[in-house]
C-alpha cells in the first residue's frame, strides 16, 4: 500500500487519485502545476460548474416557455443565437472553461494563503508548495495565467454579466481567511461556488430576477452541506492547527444539520423552478436529487474519512440529476 511519503516522492499529492490522465499524459515537470490547479481532482470544477449550468438551463426553460420570463425568439439579440427552451450551448461551453480556469486559480490562491497550514496537515503537506516542488513566485505566475484565461471567458458575456463576474472576486479573495476567523468558512465557499447561479441567468436576461436569486441561495445551502461532509476528513488536524469549519461546529449533530441544509436547497430550488415556469420534468429531477441527498445523510459516517470523500464526490451525480430534469423539461416544451 502506498504511503503519503511514497506518493510525495513520486511527485504526487497524498490524496490525488492514482492512474489519472494528468500523470499519464503530462510531462512530470508540469505535474506540480496540475496539482496546484487540481486538474487531477475534477470534482471541484464540477461542483463549481453545476450552478452555472442549472441557471443556464433554467433560463432557457423560462425564456422558451409561456411563463412570466418568456421571450420571443426574435425579441432580443442574445436569444437569436440559440433556440429556447434549451440552454445556450455556447454559454455551457464558456461556463465549463471558466469553471476549470477559475477553480484552478482559486485553488492556487488558496494554497498560497494556506502555505504554512498545509505543511502541518497530513493530507495536504505533500502539495506542491509545502513540499517545495513549486516556489511561491512560480505559483503566483501560474495564478495570473489562469485568472487571465478566466477573464477571457468572462468578456464573452454581456456587460451586466461581466460586472457580476468581477464582483465575485471579492468573495474569492477573502475565502481562504475565513477558516481562521469563523466556524462558517463553508458559507463563504458557498457564496463563491454558487455565483454561477447568478451568471447563468444574467447571461441570457442581462439582469437578475427572483428565480436566479433563489437558485443562488439554494446552491449556497447545498455547498455548505457537501463541504461539511468533505471537512470531516481533516477535523482532527484542523483542531490541532486552529482551522475552523462547520464539520467541527456541527460535530455529532452533522446529520440533522444536513437535513436542514439539503432541505433548504430543495425548497429554494423548487420555488425557483416554479417561478421560472418549469414543469414536472424539472421537479422530477429535483425529486431524484432529494433521494440522493437522503442517501448521503443516511449512510454518512463522519469518522470515516474515505467515505466522507466518496459522498462529497457523489454530489456530481446530484448535479446531473437536477440538470437532467431541466433538460427534460426543455424537451417537453419543444415538443409541446
Amino acid at each position: 500500500m502506498e504511503t503519503i511519503q511514497s506518493r510525495a516522492e513520486q511527485g504526487r499529492v497524498a490524496d490525488a487519485p492514482s492512474g489519472h490522465w494528468v500523470y499519464r499524459a503530462l510531462p512530470r515537470a508540469v505535474w506540480p502545476y496540475a496539482q496546484l490547479a487540481r486538474w487531477d481532482r475534477p470534482i471541484g470544477w464540477q461542483l463549481l460548474l453545476w450552478p452555472c449550468w442549472w441557471a443556464a438551463a433554467m433560463a432557457g426553460v423560462a425564456a422558451g416557455g409561456d411563463g412570466p420570463y418568456a421571450i420571443p425568439v426574435t425579441a432580443e439579440p442574445v436569444i437569436s443565437a440559440w433556440a429556447a427552451p434549451f440552454a445556450n450551448p455556447w454559454h455551457l461551453m464558456l461556463f465549463f472553461i471558466g469553471a476549470v480556469a477559475m477553480r484552478g486559480s482559486g485553488c492556487t490562491y488558496n494554497d498560497l494563503v494556506d502555505h504554512d497550514i498545509d505543511g502541518r496537515v497530513e493530507r495536504t503537506r505533500s502539495r506542491p508548495l509545502p513540499s517545495g516542488q513549486v516556489s511561491r513566485a512560480q505559483a503566483k505566475v501560474f495564478l495570473v495565467a489562469q485568472a487571465l484565461a478566466g477573464f477571457a471567458v468572462l468578456i464573452q458575456f454581456n456587460l451586466f454579466s461581466i460586472a457580476l463576474g468581477i464582483a465575485s472576486l471579492a468573495i474569492v479573495a477573502v475565502y481562504p481567511f475565513m477558516k481562521r476567523i469563523t466556524d462558517w468558512p463553508q458559507f463563504t465557499l458557498g457564496l463563491a461556488f454558487s455565483w454561477g447561479a447568478l451568471m447563468g441567468w444574467a447571461a441570457i436576461f442581462g439582469r437578475l430576477d427572483a428565480p436566479a436569486l433563489l437558485l443562488y441561495v439554494g446552491a449556497i445551502a447545498w455547498t455548505i452541506g457537501y463541504d461539511t461532509i468533505y471537512a470531516h476528513q481533516d477535523k482532527e488536524d484542523d483542531a490541532l492547527v486552529g482551522v475552523r469549519s462547520t464539520a467541527r461546529l456541527f460535530g455529532e449533530r452533522t446529520k440533522p444539520a444536513l437535513v436542514a441544509l439539503y432541505g433548504a436547497t430543495l425548497a429554494l430550488l423548487a420555488v425557483a423552478f416554479w417561478l421560472a415556469g418549469a414543469g414536472w420534468p424539472a421537479f422530477a429531477g429535483l425529486g431524484a436529487a432529494a433521494i440522493h441527498m437522503g442517501w448521503q445523510i443516511v449512510v454518512l459516517d463522519i469518522d470515516n474519512g474515505d467515505q466522507c470523500l466518496r459522498l462529497f464526490k457523489s454530489n456530481n451525480v446530484l448535479g446531473w440529476l437536477v440538470f437532467g430534469g431541466l433538460v427534460a423539461n426543455a424537451m417537453l416544451i419543444s415538443t409541446g
